[in-house]
């Protein structure tokens, strides 16, 4: 296939691992990796925060860079986030029908029928559960709440990482509670954001896991802070880099720890 990489607003700023280990475990599979130059923000801040005139030409400039999938150009369009999955999916053509931009809305729905988050594209997608991964860690999963609650990834990602050589996962407790992240909820409300990311730090640190992985790295970024604050030692790493590290180029554990 050939597959068209989103990156993401935090991809590109601040964690730009993910993506390019997305960009390696799908090449490693075979697959080609393409990189649509025009790409941006996919419009999800600004809906969440209000801003819905201001997130349509966003949403306009991220349809116009992924449509191409309409034409052939490229099978699928995959992003290492469930959050930004959802935005595609499930805010995208609203906010161009609020616009009155009904073309463009159902130019959105078309693409985000061709959008997948990583962990839907191995297995619903290209049938894959075993991609060939060795990471030799004990690893705990958190299911971010867009990917479980808004695109219902379900266990994929657990599915995933069970086939990943040498890994000791472990369960987290609670592990469907928020981590109390949510983006500005984090700012606009951060007693209750606090609380909330003491219990899932709790719960992180009852593993004994050196390694807390998640679909997205926006939520491991706020669990990640709380950890090192503690000094936990545990280390923050997107499902993206544990499926691409193998016994040849095995991935580097390095994050937020202390």
């Amino acid at each position: 296939m050939r597959i068209a990489l989103a990156a993401t607003c935090i991809g590109d700023a601040l964690f730009p691992q993910a993506p390019q280990a997305t960009a390696r475990l799908l090449e490693r599979l075979g697959h080609e990796v393409v990189f649509p130059p025009g790409q941006a923000c996919c419009g999800q801040m600004h809906v969440n925060t209000g801003y819905l005139e201001e997130a349509y030409p966003v949403v306009r400039n991220h349809v116009r860079a992924f449509e191409p999938v309409l034409d052939g150009e490229f099978d699928a369009v995959v992003l290492p986030s469930g959050s930004c999955t959802g935005a595609v999916r499930h805010q995208q053509a609203m906010v161009c029908r609020r616009a009155g931009d009904e073309a463009l809305a159902r130019r959105a729905d078309a693409v985000s029928r061709h959008t997948y988050e990583l962990s839907e594209l191995l297995v619903d997608v290209l049938g894959v559960t075993d991609v060939g991964a060795h990471f030799p860690h004990r690893v705990t999963y958190h299911p971010t709440c867009h990917s479980l609650r808004m695109i219902h990834v379900g266990d994929k990602p657990l599915r995933l990482l069970r086939e990943v050589g040498g890994i000791d996962l472990v369960e987290l407790p609670g592990a469907e509670s928020c981590c109390g992240f949510g983006g500005t909820f984090a700012l606009k409300n951060a007693p209750t954001s606090t609380a909330m990311l003491a219990d899932k730090v709790t719960a992180v640190k009852s593993t004994e896991a050196e390694v807390l992985t998640a679909g997205d790295y926006s939520c491991l970024m706020h669990i990640g802070g709380g950890l090192s604050r503690l000094r936990a030692g545990v280390r923050i790493m997107h499902l993206a880099e544990i499926l691409a590290s193998t016994v040849d180029e095995p991935a580097e554990v390095v994050g937020v720890a202390a």
